[in-house]
């Protein structure tokens, strides 16, 4: 019978009860568990020179050499405790590997979070004879337990993340389940190789198994601090939309300059680009229809280059994607979606955009059933695709992100001075005059009032949230 398992690793945290998880793999037959193998500061445990002869300075210049060897190790099955602050080099390695069994220990992290204050105090890591234990109290910090608890949270989704991505499945174990020797056995069980529950002992004791009031020195002020905790984050803003590349082709250079704009569809694109066109002069013309590798070679050939993007009112931003893609009926529009709205959104839009029968009135209702299409578009109730046009502002820069991002965001009401500024920051002594571009503009603040306001505010929380945008009346005037 083929082996499940050619290597495994144990992903835990300090204090999670994993020297305890190791003793017990240890006493399986055939498995070994080689400590903290990938630890920055020592190779396996503290004062040992090597993990099956790779030394510490050999595994720091090539890490894959340990993790090899202790994939083909002779005579059993091989593995060790991997902790989010280990080499960061091998961890592709192993998440990516089927053959590499994930043992995943958890513990509540407030309980980990003092144990690992105490430890620190005491500088004691183990306990085999109660008698030897050393005791302190831990102060709580509550800046402090948020690192913690965001490095461990953080970890724990990565790791998740990855084992779905590849269809894979790991061993849970939790830091109370260390004391359940049948859930031991299964464990053993789940590495391909049978032993009884009762076979399992070991010579490690609790440290600190008072509760957690007589661990604490502040405990009342603890108490107090983590009752502010929003354990359920029910503040986050809900995010169906997905993932987005980077979009390099639409990006635009200046052959002469080192500018590049990265632009957000349904923003002032034609704007900034006619004044970089001004900026360049008769003699040169824009850099467009990039690819990665030409946009790589551009930063190389543009030392000192700044990489910019303009961020607009998500109000003015929906407004414009609905004028131009959807209300417009000529090339470039979005004749389908258009067909799909009308059909079933009941949203009603005239076969001529300019139809004198097509009012403000008539407009501000339609762009209020756009607007509702939008929400139900970006929270993924919808057939249609959530296009570059309306997908959210947060959502586009975390996919240019996914190549470089840019160096300024700049905002539409500020880039009558923000962009002058930046050209001459690389050199350019005689600025163009911006271009205005109000097409919507004007007859967005028509038909604004605060209802409107307010449905944005439904479909684009995050990009109200993350960029602090006030309300677009305020916006456009400012």
């Amino acid at each position: 019978m083929t082996a499940r398992f050619d290597h495994f690793v144990v992903f835990a945290e300090m204090r999670t009860g994993s020297n305890l998880l190791e003793d017990y793999l240890n006493q399986i037959p055939g498995v070994t568990c080689h400590g903290e193998a990938f630890n920055p500061n020592f190779i396996g445990y503290p004062n040992r020179d090597d993990v099956l002869g790779i030394t510490l300075r050999e595994r720091e210049d090539t890490p894959e050499r340990l993790l090899s060897t202790i994939r083909s190790q002779s005579g059993g099955l091989g593995g060790f405790r991997y902790f989010s602050d280990h080499d960061p080099r091998i961890l592709p390695a192993l998440l990516g590997d089927p053959r590499c069994g994930k043992i995943i220990l958890t513990r509540n992290p407030l309980d980990s979070y003092i144990s690992l204050k105490i430890a620190r105090a005491t500088d004691q890591w183990k306990l085999t004879n109660v008698q030897n234990r050393k005791a302190a109290k831990a102060h709580f910090d509550m800046h402090e337990f948020e690192r913690h608890l965001g490095r461990t949270q953080a970890f724990q989704i990565e790791v998740t993340r990855a084992l779905q991505v590849t269809g894979q499945s790991a061993y849970y174990i939790g830091y109370d389940d260390l004391n359940d020797t049948e859930i031991l056995s299964g464990l053993a069980a789940w590495l391909g190789i049978e032993m009884a529950p009762e076979a399992f002992q070991s010579e490690l004791k609790p440290q600190n198994p008072q509760p957690v009031s007589d661990k604490v020195s502040n405990f009342d002020q603890m108490q107090t601090s983590l009752r502010a905790m929003d354990k359920f984050d029910l503040g986050r803003t809900p995010n169906f939309e997905p993932r987005r590349g980077p979009v390099v082709p639409t990006y635009v250079g200046s052959a002469r300059h080192p500018l590049l704009f990265m632009p957000i569809r349904s923003g002032p694109q034609t704007s900034v680009t006619t004044w970089m066109a001004a900026l360049e002069g008769d003699d040169s013309e824009l850099v467009t229809r990039f690819n990665q590798n030409t946009l790589r070679s551009w930063m190389r050939d543009h030392p000192g280059h700044r990489r910019f993007t303009v961020l607009r009112h998500p109000l003015a931003r929906a407004h414009a994607a609905f004028c131009d893609k959807v209300l417009a009926t000529g090339p470039g529009s979005f004749t389908k979606i258009r067909r799909h709205l009308i059909r079933s959104h009941g949203i009603a839009m005239p076969q001529d955009p300019n139809d004198p029968g097509y009012d403000l009135r008539a407009h501000k209702v339609a762009f209020q059933g756009f607007l509702g299409f939008l929400r139900s578009n970006l929270n993924g109730q919808t057939s249609i695709r959530i296009d570059a046009h309306w997908a959210s502002q947060v959502a586009v820069l975390q996919g240019m992100a996914d190549f470089c991002l840019p160096d300024h965001l700049i905002r539409e009401a500020d880039m009558a001075t923000a962009l002058p500024r930046l050209a001459q920051a690389v050199g350019v002594d005689v600025v163009p005059a911006l271009p205005t571009e109000d097409t919507h503009k004007i007859r967005l603040l028509q038909i604004y009032d605060s209802q409107l306001e307010k449905l944005c505010r439904d479909v684009y929380p995050r990009d109200y949230m993350m960029f602090g945008f006030t309300d677009f009346d305020r916006d456009a005037t400012a």
